[in-house]
Parts: C-alpha cells; structure tokens; sequence
C-alpha cells in the first residue's frame, strides 16, 4: 500500500491555512431599518451602483 500527505489544490509552495475567512462587516444606516450589518465590499457595490 501507498502512503503519504494528501496534496491540497494550492500545490505545494503556496500552502492553504485551516482557518475561516470572515467577512468584513459594519453597521450601516437604511432607509427601512434604522440600523443593518453589510460587509464592505456590498457597500462598495451598492455605492457605486
């Protein structure tokens, strides 16, 4: 049988960390709530839309 480390997607020289990525978000004021929580880049979007 053959054995060894399994290879990620990224190769081997651009190693993958195991943590999770979060999003950015911040408190926004809207017009139908008073407050909401959106991440940057959809502020971004919506900004330049």
């Amino acid at each position: 049988m053959m054995g060894g480390k399994r290879k990620l997607l990224r190769g081997h020289y651009n190693p993958v960390k195991w943590e999770r990525k979060h999003p950015n978000l911040q408190w926004i004021r809207t017009g139908k709530t008073p407050r909401a929580l959106a991440c940057t880049t959809c502020i971004r979007k919506r900004k330049s839309a």
